[in-house]
């Protein structure tokens, strides 16, 4: 008989999709031009600010969740890639609010502003911390 495969094991993997692909859909409207994605958070980031360091620190942390779902020898560092994406959202949402003009202005109207790009990294974010914890 096959081996039986829990669906927790797949939410992270999806989780962690759903971070990658949302950081590169539109997260914020009326940014840097018409909306912004977290590539703009990168690029608009002056000597490496907190909203650079949160906005790698999520994708980074996305694609090495993701390879670490394939690769064997990378099963164990799953849950700290899960961390790593969290701990980029905190300090994104620390840059938001402590750095000046346009990201103290986001911080003010955070909810307001976000677009489903925001949505999907929060919903991924969750799911992946989830499926590590309780996955296999």
């Amino acid at each position: 008989m096959g081996k039986k495969v829990s669906v927790l094991g797949y939410l992270y993997l999806i989780g962690m999709a759903l971070v990658a692909i949302g950081f590169c859909c539109p997260m914020f409207k009326g940014l840097f031009g018409s909306s912004a994605n977290g590539f703009d958070f990168i690029k608009n980031a002056k000597e490496g600010g907190f909203a650079a360091i949160g906005a790698i620190l999520i994708f980074a942390g996305a694609i090495a969740g993701i390879v670490a779902n394939f690769v064997p020898q990378l099963k164990g560092l799953k849950l700290i890639f899960a961390i790593c994406v969290l701990a980029g959202a905190i300090v994104l949402i620390i840059g938001f609010t402590t750095n000046g003009g346009i990201y103290k202005k986001i911080g003010k109207a955070f909810l307001k502003n976000a677009m489903f790009g925001f949505y999907m990294v929060v919903v991924g974010i969750v799911a992946a911390v989830c499926g590590a914890v309780t996955g296999k």
